[in-house]
């Protein structure tokens, strides 16, 4: 299984490769790290020992050589220098060309810490990419593997992809699973219907769930309320090592994300990874967390 990582030499590009490798170690996936060039002609530059090379095979190199100091000695790593217009593109190409099960990036420098801003890369991949998009919040640095997944489940269309997902990769991994279901209060805070149906929801996926996973194995519900969708998020408990996993809007094309407004709110709250799966997708057997 491959990875496909969106690498830049920056704190943002350290952030995508920390949460592959978490991921990674996970499953035994290989990372294919991708530095994605304008396509404009190299010019020539001179290097510390005077030495006249071209500006884009020093900066290849360069990048090259502190992505792989980030990548640990148990984890195998390829390093990929490509030529486009649009970084967001080039990864699905790339990902694509690969048969990767997953990409990877980091959010936008200027968020807060820990916590997401979409910028135009994010925001390009969470509404076309045909595969899942993994997206590291601003400062994550751990690596160890994943502690538990969380599946946010929902009535609305794309959401039962996410669960597929989340069933084979805590089945396979023996990793803690936990269905979250979020409601949004009105005015008057008063939400009593919604949340009982929430309840309802969540213990039919949860008595499922139970179904499919491996005797013994820990899952559990959870329903969060608050006035808004973000302060739902923040209600919740969440482990250093957790990752999130969201199915993408009802609006998306068949095998397609398109990450819609609710799914939106919550990346905007989230102290912890967030995976984004397709409607839809049918490669639910090779996916990114199994």
């Amino acid at each position: 299984m491959r990875y496909v990582v969106g690498y830049q030499p920056d704190a943002r590009g350290a952030d995508a490769v920390a949460l592959a490798v978490a991921i990674a170690r996970a499953q035994g996936a290989e990372l294919d790290l991708m530095l994605v060039l304008g396509e404009d002609a190299p010019y020539v530059a001179v290097n510390p020992d005077g030495k006249r090379v071209h500006a884009e095979e020093q900066q290849t190199l360069t990048a090259q050589r502190e992505a792989f100091n980030l990548i640990p000695p148990d984890v195998t790593a390829r390093f990929h220098v490509r030529h486009g217009h649009s970084f967001a593109a080039t990864l699905i190409e790339a990902a694509v060309e690969f048969e990767s099960a997953l990409i990877v990036i980091g959010a936008a420098s200027n968020g807060l810490f820990k916590r997401y801003t979409v910028g135009s890369v994010a925001n390009a991949l969470l509404h076309a990419s045909p595969i899942p998009v993994a997206l590291a919040p601003r400062g994550f640095q751990r690596t160890d593997p994943i502690e538990r997944l969380t599946a946010f489940i929902g009535r609305r269309e794309g959401a039962d992809a996410a669960v597929e997902v989340a069933l084979i990769a805590a089945g396979r991994r023996n990793v803690p699973l936990r269905f979250v279901s979020l409601v949004e209060l009105d005015e008057r805070g008063d939400g009593g219907e919604n949340i009982n149906a929430a309840h309802r929801h969540a213990n039919t996926v949860l008595a499922e769930a139970a179904k499919r996973l491996p005797e013994g194995h820990e899952a559990t519900v959870e329903v969060a309320h608050g006035r808004t969708l973000e302060e739902a998020v923040d209600s919740l408990d969440w482990l250093d090592g957790e990752i999130v996993i969201v199915g993408s809007s009802r609006l998306a094309q068949k095998n397609q994300l398109f990450l819609g407004s609710t799914a939106n709110k919550v990346l905007r709250a989230l102290p912890v990874p967030m995976v984004v799966v397709p409607r839809d997708y049918e490669r639910a057997e090779s996916h990114p967390l199994g």
